[in-house]
C-alpha cells in the first residue's frame, strides 16, 4: 500500500504564485529580489497556517537559485534548487525556537553564521516561533542581527509579534500575513479535490473553509479527515455530521417560527439541538451570525459579505425578504445580550429559552397598538341593536405623600425642578370678576393638581387670595425662597386664571413674616438657619467653620 502523505505537506506551495491569499507579500518579495533590495533581516508574522514558513522557504530558495525566470520564480532545476528540494542544502538553515530558545542555542547559531555558503549567494537562517526565545537569547542575538555578514539573511517567523522585544523589531523588515479568505480556501480545496479524484459539494467545501478560520493548513487537515469519513464523494450532510457542525436548516426553521410568533416551536427546535449535544452558547452565537447574514442580504451592496455556499445563499435571500429590518436589529440586540450574560447565569438553558420567548414576541406590541386604535366605537350584535363600547380608563398611580416631620433632611419640601410645559391661551376679550369668583377658580385649580403636585396644592390652599384692584391678585407667602419657587411654578396657575377670569389678571406673591405663635410646619428654613441649627448642636462643627473660614452661601 502506498504511504499516505497529508495534503498540507503533499501540496505545500513551491513558488510564490502557488501561495494562496498572500499575493501582495509575494509580489513585494519578488520585486525586492529582482531589484537587489534585500534586507539582512525579515519578520513574517500572522495567524497560524497562513504561509509564513512556506514563504520564508520559497524566498530562501529563490534568492539562491542560479537561473531564476523573468517572473523571479526559482527554476527548480539548478543544483541549489535540487539540494533544497532534497533537504540537503547547506545554504538554508532552519531553527525551531520553541525547543531551541536558550542563550547557548543562539550562540551556536552565531558561530554557524561565520561559515559562508558553499553553493549560492546567501546563507539563509529561518527561525520559526521566534517569540519563544528567552530575553537573554534575544539580547545575545541583537548584535549579529544588526550587523551580520554580507551573505547572511535572517527570516524570523512568529504568530505573536507582541512578545518580541522592540530592539529586535526595529532591526527587521516586518511583513504581516493576513487570514485567508473563505473563497480562496474553497477554490484551493476544489483544486486539490480534483487532483485526488474526490467529488465535493460546494456547500461542503464552504463548511470546511469556515471551520478552518482563515488557516489553509487547518483547512487541508479537515479536508483529509472528511475524505477519510466520506470517501470519494464528500456531501454537505456528511461534513456537518463528521465535524459536528450545527446545520443551517435549524436556524432557518427557528427564524420562521420566531417570525410566526410561535415560541413553542422555537423551544422544540432548541431542545432538539440540545439533545444532539450542541453547546447552548455556540447555538446563541450561531443564531446571532444567522441574523447578521440575513441583514446583509437586505441590500445588494452588502450581499457580497455573505460567506456561504450558493444553495444556502439562496435560502438566505428568500428569508431576508420575509424579515423586517426592525425585527433583525432587535433580534441581534437580544441574542448579543444573551451571549454576554450566558457565563454569569446560574441557569443557562432558561436564559436561552427566555431569549427565544422574547424573540418570538418581537413586533406583537405594534400589532396590539394598531388593533386598539382601530377598535370601533360601537359593536353591532346579532339582534341588530348597537351598544356603545365603554372607553378604557386608566387610573394614574397614586403618588405617596412625603413625610411632614421637621429634620435636616426634609426641611425643604421636594418640588420638581423643571416645570412642565404650559400652553398659555391667546388673550380673549376682557372680563370682570369679583373676589368670590377668584377664590372659587383658585381652589378649583389647587384641587385639580392635588394628585400630581400635593405640596404645591396645599400651599395654594393655606391662605385666601385677595383682589386688591381690578385685575391684581395678592397671595401671602412665608419666606423668600417659597416666593421664588411659586413664581417659577405659577405659569400654569396664571394660564388657568386668564382663561377662566380675565386675560389681564396678575398674581403677586407677598412675603409675610412668621409670628412667634405660628407652627414650624409652615416655615421654610434657609441655609443660614440650617448652619445655625447644626453649630448650636455641635460646637466642633462651629470650630471647623471658623478655623477654615467657611461660608454658608
Amino acid at each position: 500500500m502506498e504511504q499516505f502523505v497529508v495534503s498540507a505537506i503533499k501540496y505545500r506551495p513551491l513558488s510564490f504564485a502557488s501561495v494562496v491569499g498572500q499575493s501582495t507579500i509575494g509580489a513585494t518579495l519578488k520585486n525586492a529580489i529582482q531589484r537587489g533590495h534585500l534586507s539582512h533581516a525579515y519578520l513574517f508574522c500572522g495567524p497560524r497556517g497562513v504561509g509564513k514558513t512556506t514563504c520564508a522557504r520559497i524566498f530562501a530558495k529563490t534568492i539562491n537559485c542560479l537561473n531564476p525566470d523573468s517572473n523571479m520564480e526559482a527554476c527548480g532545476e539548478c543544483e541549489s534548487c535540487r539540494s533544497f528540494s532534497e533537504n540537503r542544502s547547506y545554504c538554508i538553515h532552519e531553527l525551531d525556537a520553541a525547543s531551541n530558545n536558550s542563550v547557548d542555542d543562539i550562540r551556536s547559531l552565531v558561530e554557524q553564521v561565520r561559515v559562508p555558503p558553499q553553493i549560492g549567494k546567501y546563507s539563509v537562517y529561518i527561525i520559526d516561533e521566534v517569540h519563544m526565545l528567552s530575553t537573554s537569547a534575544f539580547n545575545a542575538f541583537l548584535k549579529t542581527l544588526e550587523e551580520p555578514p554580507s551573505y547572511a539573511i535572517f527570516i524570523l517567523a512568529t504568530t505573536e509579534k507582541h512578545k518580541i522585544i522592540p530592539t529586535i523589531l526595529s532591526r527587521c523588515q516586518i511583513y504581516d500575513f493576513s487570514r485567508i479568505g473563505i473563497e480562496d480556501i474553497v477554490s484551493h480545496l476544489k483544486d486539490i479535490a480534483d487532483r485526488e479524484g474526490v467529488t465535493c459539494e460546494p456547500d461542503a467545501l464552504n463548511i470546511i473553509a469556515r471551520k478552518a478560520d482563515g488557516a489553509m493548513r487547518d483547512a487541508l487537515s479537515v479536508f483529509d479527515r472528511v475524505v477519510s469519513f466520506c470517501g470519494s464523494n464528500v456531501t454537505y450532510s456528511a461534513v456537518i455530521d463528521d465535524l459536528n457542525v450545527l446545520d443551517y436548516e435549524y436556524y432557518f426553521r427557528l427564524t420562521d417560527a420566531l417570525l410566526a410568533h410561535d415560541y413553542v416551536e422555537a423551544y422544540v427546535i432548541f431542545d432538539e439541538i440540545q439533545r444532539k449535544g450542541f453547546d447552548a452558547l455556540h447555538f446563541v452565537s450561531g443564531l446571532s451570525s444567522h441574523f447578521r447574514d440575513i441583514l446583509v442580504c437586505k441590500d445588494v451592496k452588502t450581499i457580497s459579505l455573505l460567506e456561504v455556499g450558493q444553495v444556502i445563499a439562496e435560502r438566505y435571500k428568500q428569508q431576508s425578504a420575509a424579515c423586517p429590518v426592525d425585527f433583525l436589529f432587535e433580534a441581534l440586540n437580544i441574542t448579543c445580550k444573551c451571549e454576554m450574560d450566558y457565563r454569569l447565569s446560574a441557569n443557562p438553558r432558561l436564559l436561552v429559552e427566555l431569549a427565544l420567548f422574547t424573540l418570538s414576541y418581537i413586533g406583537t406590541e405594534k400589532k396590539n397598538d394598531s388593533s386598539e386604535h382601530s377598535e370601533p366605537a360601537a359593536v353591532k350584535p346579532a339582534t341588530g341593536t348597537e351598544h356603545a363600547v365603554p372607553p378604557k380608563k386608566t387610573e394614574p398611580a397614586p403618588i405617596p405623600e412625603l413625610p411632614k416631620g421637621i429634620s435636616l433632611k426634609n426641611m425643604i419640601p421636594e418640588i420638581k425642578t423643571e416645570p412642565e410645559t404650559v400652553e398659555i391661551p391667546e388673550p380673549s376679550e376682557e372680563k370682570t370678576f369679583d373676589e368670590e369668583q377668584l377664590v372659587r377658580e383658585w381652589k378649583d385649580y389647587a384641587e385639580k393638581i392635588k394628585t400630581k403636585f400635593p405640596r404645591l396644592s396645599s400651599r395654594l390652599l393655606e391662605h385666601t387670595p385677595k383682589l386688591v384692584s381690578e385685575n391684581i391678585v395678592q397671595y401671602p407667602i412665608v419666606g423668600e425662597q417659597y416666593k421664588e419657587q411659586m413664581e417659577k411654578r405659577s405659569d400654569e396657575l396664571l394660564a388657568h386664571l386668564k382663561k377662566t377670569l380675565s386675560p389681564s389678571i396678575e398674581v403677586k406673591w407677598v412675603v409675610q413674616e412668621i409670628n412667634a405663635g405660628d407652627s414650624d410646619k409652615t416655615r421654610l428654613y434657609t441655609q443660614k438657619d440650617k448652619i445655625n441649627y447644626i453649630t448650636s448642636a455641635n460646637s466642633v462643627i462651629d470650630g471647623i467653620i471658623k478655623d477654615l473660614d467657611l461660608d454658608y452661601r
